[in-house]
């Protein structure tokens, strides 16, 4: 029968081990040790689930996992904003939706059009641009953009204990990819400098490019054609693709990562998934509590209870000291963890993580 116990801390002891320096915004308990004891394990030489440095591969998304994703996805505040940059070159956006409705501030009317409207948008303002000059529009724009809610720039919304997490596994030898269904080259510019994650490391959507000639000057140029999506299965096989190793580490946050979850545990020898679950209704409005715990969850569990030998053992709330970058905040999380009765070397975890501002 699955349990749940609330732990609250308010401060680590200061003779903690090397694994509490390295995880301070991961209170003593089960989450903290499930990953601790996973990356001693793999990282043990001539220990039974050994991994060598090569194969350590560990996999994240973005959008809801490393950084914030409401009201919506930075990216499509990104659109926005370059659509009101670009109006005065498109006199007949004015009466063209979805891009009239973006002039006029009503987001809600403006992706009414669902992916079709968000897609047109992205086309024109992210394509007819070489990707160095996409690159630099993107590298401005988020060195000030700033959340409509918090006031916060975009690249503080980013979790801290995620952070933590990410330099963790690198200590250890760890390689960490970000695998999103964001645009690859809109993170590429940034992801170095607020996560460390390198941008031959970033696997995301992407549009098609091509090689010209201009002015003597060799560039690649951005076309308005979809070339794919690194969402739900395309995840598993983008990561085929650009890393052509199979995860043995992956954290998502939605049902889009599910194939993403199912690819990595498929692997043989010692495995490691986690999910983050949003409830926060304060700090992310309260739709995203209604959506992750009656939609995106419901969808993300049955077929992992279903496919996989996933079984739920416990549940055992957390907290974290310091939820965002640069602030010190006191929130709770929950854990359920997820053991497997037929593969007893391999770790499977479910995370739901339920901030709460105190």
């Amino acid at each position: 029968m699955a349990f749940l116990l609330l732990v609250t801390l308010t401060a680590l002891p200061c003779a903690q081990a090397q694994t509490a320096d390295a995880l301070p915004s991961w209170n003593a308990g089960m989450t903290r040790q499930a990953i601790t004891d996973f990356v001693q394990r793999v990282t043990a030489k001539g220990g039974k689930d050994f991994v060598p440095p090569a194969e350590r591969i560990a996999v994240f998304d973005n959008d809801g996992t490393l950084w914030a994703e409401q009201p919506m996805y930075f990216q499509a505040f990104f659109i926005f904003d370059r659509i009101k940059v670009l109006a005065s070159q498109h006199p007949e956006w004015k009466d063209k939706e979805p891009f009239a409705s973006v002039l006029k501030g009503d987001v809600k009317s403006a992706l009414a059009g669902g992916e079709h409207a968000l897609l047109e948008m992205a086309m024109a303002t992210h394509a007819g641009m070489t990707t160095e000059e996409f690159e630099k529009i993107v590298a401005d724009w988020i060195r000030t953009a700033k959340h409509p809610g918090t006031g916060r720039l975009y690249t503080e919304m980013v979790y801290q204990p995620m952070l933590e997490l990410l330099a963790y596994l690198r200590a250890n030898g760890f390689r960490t990819f970000i695998v999103s269904g964001g645009g690859i080259e809109f993170m590429r510019p940034w992801t170095d400098r607020v996560y460390g994650i390198p941008p031959e490391q970033v696997i995301g959507s992407s549009i098609k490019t091509k090689f010209e000639m201009r002015e003597g000057k060799p560039v690649i140029v951005r076309l308005p054609e979809l070339n794919f999506i690194d969402d739900k299965a395309g995840k598993p096989a983008a990561i085929q693709h650009h890393i052509g190793r199979r995860p043995i580490f992956a954290f998502g946050n939605s049902d889009g990562d599910l194939e993403m979850l199912q690819w990595t545990a498929a692997g043989s020898g010692a495995r490691f998934m986690g999910l983050v679950h949003h409830t926060d209704a304060e700090r992310d409005g309260p739709t995203i509590a209604r959506r992750a715990a009656a939609d995106s969850t419901r969808r993300l569990m049955r077929p992992l209870r279903r496919d996989g030998p996933w079984w739920m053992s416990g549940a055992i709330g957390i907290s974290f000291s310091r939820p965002w970058k640069n602030e010190v905040r006191r929130c709770e999380a929950n854990l359920v963890a997820a053991d497997d009765l037929r593969w007893q070397n391999r770790i499977r975890m479910m995370c739901w993580r339920r901030i709460i501002h105190k």
